[in-house]
């Protein structure tokens, strides 16, 4: 037996005009029923809930202010649900619906719940449906697309293998339409995708495309999980792990997903410049980030967020989430943590962010 995470995007299961297409979304469930069939436990991450919702709101495409993709989610996820909870109950099976946010995936707590949630749902039998939380979600505080949820929830539920699918077949070296252009079979590291056009972009109903499927493999492989990616034509084939796609094998091995998050698919909030010294204790020792190395701080942020950190030389070489609020550090920099104590007390000597919530970036 094995627990496999299988994402199918927005253009795989909507017709063009956003409505939810029978056929396509019958195969799905079919292919991940014969899965159940053999023993597998399998967590689907299902785009489509905006998608989903266009034809019913009469919109033409998908929109593109926040307000408007969260009300044609909350039209369509119920409609996406009830269709999958249909269409599972043919094969005995029944469905849980699971919406994430960041913060289930990064803050610890959230986490803790999120990951119990899951190993219940899997226990008792269900097919978990997971898809972001859209109707709540702020633009500054979002995944940004399903794949790199769909990499995230492998890591969270510990799954052996991650499948996405999408309207293409594989990974290609050019645009597949293009003469010349050959399909990947399997990537082993960065080297392999060298020279690599990943261009395409989404569907009108979806957010996607190639680039966000290769980043949500490097997010997966990074974490021991390997990653099979294809259409969604093939999705029998590619969950019984069929020769089909193209493999992306591990690259790495598990770590916190707050972590994976951080140095994959968070979107930064402000910069805190450190000297040489703060450098090496952190790239050589592994040690916190204390106020003591920081020469400036840069951008509008909140305790908990995450920051960039920065080297004398302008490079990125970690990213964390800070224990200050950006207006709070000023005062603080480059003072010892001796005379911090004696002006402020001991919350002042407090990391500013802390090794266990800090990543070196490559």
């Amino acid at each position: 037996m094995s627990r496999v995470v299988v994402k199918v995007g927005s253009s795989s299961l909507t017709t063009a005009d956003g409505h939810i297409d029978p056929d396509r979304i019958l195969t799905l469930v079919d292919a991940l029923a014969q899965g159940r069939a053999r023993g597998d436990e399998v967590v689907l991450v299902s785009s489509g809930a905006i998608a989903a919702g266009l034809g019913p709101l009469g919109l033409a495409r998908r929109p593109t202010d926040l307000a408007t993709q969260q009300a044609a989610a909350s039209v369509g996820q119920g409609a996406l649900v009830a269709r999958y909870s249909e269409l599972f109950a043919r094969h005995g099976l029944t469905v849980g619906q699971v919406l994430l946010t960041v913060d289930d995936v990064t803050r610890r707590s959230h986490y803790r719940n999120a990951f119990q949630t899951f190993a219940r749902l899997l226990e008792l039998g269900v097919v978990p449906v997971v898809n972001e939380n859209d109707t709540v979600a702020t633009s500054e505080i979002r995944f940004g697309d399903n794949d790199r949820l769909a990499a995230l929830v492998a890591h969270l539920v510990h799954a052996d293998r991650l499948v996405l699918l999408s309207d293409v077949d594989g990974l290609y070296t050019g645009h597949p339409d293009e003469p010349g252009s050959r399909r990947v079979e399997e990537v082993r590291d960065e080297h392999d995708l060298a020279g690599i056009d990943v261009s395409r972009v989404g569907s009108r109903v979806g957010t996607g495309g190639m680039v966000t499927k290769v980043e949500a493999a490097r997010i997966a492989t990074a974490a021991g999980i390997p990653v099979l990616l294809t259409s969604a034509a093939l999705a029998a084939e590619a969950v019984a792990d069929g020769p089909v796609g193209t493999r992306f094998l591990p690259t790495g091995r598990r770590r916190p997903t707050r972590l994976l998050w951080l140095a994959h698919a968070s979107e930064t909030k402000g910069r805190l410049l450190i000297d040489a010294g703060a450098e090496r204790a952190l790239v050589q020792r592994g040690a916190s980030l204390l106020a003591a190395g920081i020469t400036a701080v840069e951008g509008e942020f909140s305790a908990a967020d995450p920051v960039d950190v920065v080297g004398p030389d302008g490079r990125v070489v970690a990213r964390g989430l800070v224990n200050f609020d950006a207006a709070e550090l000023p005062p603080l920099l480059g003072r010892s943590s001796s005379d911090l104590v004696a002006e402020l007390g001991d919350d002042a000597v407090r990391a500013v962010v802390h090794r266990d919530d800090l990543v070196l970036v490559p």
